[in-house]
């Protein structure tokens, strides 16, 4: 993946794990670069390779490069002190210079990737033809081959990375023999980009990257000019060994992204969510993968484990060893892993947390969990919540929160309904951070009374017929259907009661599309109206209004919408005793 998927934000990165036995001598972590570019080679024969840069053996131990560039040089000396010799990039054009020339300052080296289309799937850079596309393949080899002969002697360089999940992700643009054709073009075309590579630089490899072993039946046909394989992955990395023994492959490789299991390798929770791993779990699955790249000698030639990155979004926090600058437990395991230096202080540790399965919207609810520092530090918390399975947004957001106990919280949860993610962060004041996280669900507040609106007819000035997505939907009880308008100011919907109900609350669950202005309004003869509640200030989840009115008719009359759809609601409900 990428370090910026979804289509810029699933991006893993898999730490290049470097092997350690008899068959490898891992070169001196502060060696100073020398004026001239490394002259790298894949040396040795079948089960017996290893990577060598100027002579001397190369283990690659490596992570994902997840900071901007400008940071290079506040970063590097860090991933030096962790036993890091290499980092991996998705990326190599006009700006790479700085991160290349800090990299060999601090005695790193660059697994230098190059980007092509698809990607992990068409979200990841859209879809091309391979098999008839000769402009991007010609514009690519070009653009290629431009980055190659300006950094080609640049000592940061160890090898050239050609692509990035693409053979699997033709699965998201074609189908049948069309995807078999495209599979085999674009690792011809991977190849095509090794031989122009090898005729402008002789001295350094060329590999490329794909997210299963699938991939490598089709670069050993169709790309016989690449040094090595690479693959990323995570929790499946101690079956690359058996795969590779499997397939009779004749080339080594190395893994460019591993680590912990991702989101699309775990069970999901009683939410229905993927159960995030704990932060003593991530932890291990670092060392598990490091082990079992070691256990390939001569064969897998190191790691780039996924990922030194500084993001705290949802993804960010699920893999990057350093989110907002802080170290987690996982960054010292793969420093211990790395050989690095021994770390004088570690993270709190965080067990035991639980949440309620769902809570009501807007409302306090509780959250608790065992916190130990094992220095004894004091720890001071934040908590934050995430709406990715709710509303599609990775970002972490502060929450409101009180602290009740010892690793007792009581928070406040989010006004947009569905499944949510807590995180508690606990940190140390010495630049450590533990992280931990559970789902709940947020669900409307409980109402009393009679809902006198539930099953009954509505009707709206207007409705979206795809999806069904009629007025009934609002008084059927259930918060999976809704009702939509058009895209125009203003809309209403009305529901009648059957006959003239006194009524005392009324509760709106918003779909994303929600009203910004908006009145409710009573009827007795479904005609002449009267205005109970108003607001201009809507933002949407769910609103409830404890007003006092009768009538038969109750009508949600919206004249400015929050958003530049419609108008959606999942629930109108009346109350009254």
């Amino acid at each position: 993946m990428h370090p910026a998927r979804s289509p810029g934000g699933r991006r893993r990165v898999a730490a290049l794990i470097g092997l350690i036995g008899a068959a490898f001598v891992t070169v001196p972590l502060a060696s100073p670069a020398s004026a001239a570019g490394s002259v790298v080679k894949v040396t040795g024969g079948q089960g017996n390779w290893q990577l060598q840069v100027n002579g001397a053996p190369y283990v690659v131990k490596g992570l994902t490069w997840g900071p901007a560039v400008a940071d290079a040089e506040t970063y590097m000396p860090d991933l030096a002190s962790m036993g890091v010799n290499t980092i991996r990039t998705w990326g190599t054009d006009g700006t790479s210079k700085p991160l290349l020339d800090s990299a060999a300052a601090h005695g790193v080296k660059v697994v230098a990737g190059f980007w092509l289309q698809p990607g992990g799937g068409p979200g990841s850079g859209g879809c091309v033809d391979y098999v008839t596309d000769s402009t991007y393949k010609s514009n690519m080899l070009a653009e290629i081959a431009k980055w190659v002969t300006t950094y080609k002697d640049n000592p940061g360089v160890l090898l050239w990375n050609v692509g990035n999940e693409s053979v699997l992700g033709m699965q998201n643009c074609f189908s049948g023999s069309a995807l078999e054709n495209e599979r085999k073009a674009y690792t011809s075309f991977v190849n095509d980009v090794a031989v122009k590579i090898h005729g402008i630089d002789a001295n350094h490899p060329v590999t490329s990257t794909d997210a299963w072993t699938g991939a490598w039946p089709y670069y050993k046909a169709n790309s016989p000019a690449l040094d090595l394989y690479a693959v990323n992955s995570y929790n499946g990395v101690c079956a690359v060994k058996q795969t590779w023994i499997d397939g009779g492959y004749t080339k080594p490789y190395i893994i460019t992204e591993t680590g912990p299991a991702g989101e699309w390798e775990v069970p999901n929770d009683a939410n229905g969510v993927p159960s995030e791993p704990a932060d003593q779990a991530k932890a291990a699955g670092y060392t598990n993968a490091w082990n079992c790249v070691k256990a390939h000698p001569g064969v897998a030639l190191g790691a780039t484990m996924f990922h030194y990155g500084t993001e705290q979004d949802f993804g960010g926090v699920w893999f990057n060893l350093i989110p907002g600058g802080l170290k987690r437990l996982s960054y010292y395991t793969v420093r211990q892993a790395y050989g690095g230096s021994a770390p004088v202080n570690t993270p709190p540790v965080i067990s035991n947390m639980a949440v309620s399965s769902s809570v009501a919207a807007g409302q306090p609810f509780d959250v608790t969990a065992s916190v130990r520092d094992p220095q004894n530090d004091p720890v001071s918390y934040t908590i934050k919540v995430s709406g990715k399975y709710a509303t599609g947004d990775a970002t972490l957001v502060n929450a409101s929160f009180t602290q009740t106990g010892s690793g007792s919280f009581r928070v406040t949860a989010p006004q947009a309904l569905g499944v949510w993610k807590v995180y508690i962060f606990a940190q140390d004041g010495k630049g450590n951070v533990g992280v931990e996280t559970k789902s709940f669900r947020v669900v409307p507040p409980p109402v009393g009374g009679t809902n006198f609106a539930r099953g009954r007819p509505a009707t709206a000035s207007s409705y979206q017929p795809y999806e069904n997505l009629v007025p009934g939907n609002v008084t059927d009880g259930d918060l999976t259907t809704r009702w939509a308008s058009d895209w125009s100011d203003p809309q209403w919907i009305q529901v009648d009661l059957g006959s003239v109900h006194a009524f005392n609350h009324v509760q709106l669950v918003w779909e994303s599309a929600y009203a910004k202005t908006y009145t409710i309004q009573a009827s007795d003869n479904g005609t002449d109206w009267r205005t109970v509640s108003s607001t201009s200030a809507g933002d949407g989840g769910v609103d409830d209004f404890a007003v006092g009115g009768s009538g038969r008719y109750v009508r949600v009359n919206g004249t400015q919408r929050g958003t530049g759809w419609g108008y959606s609601l999942y629930e109108l409900g009346v109350y009254g005793s």
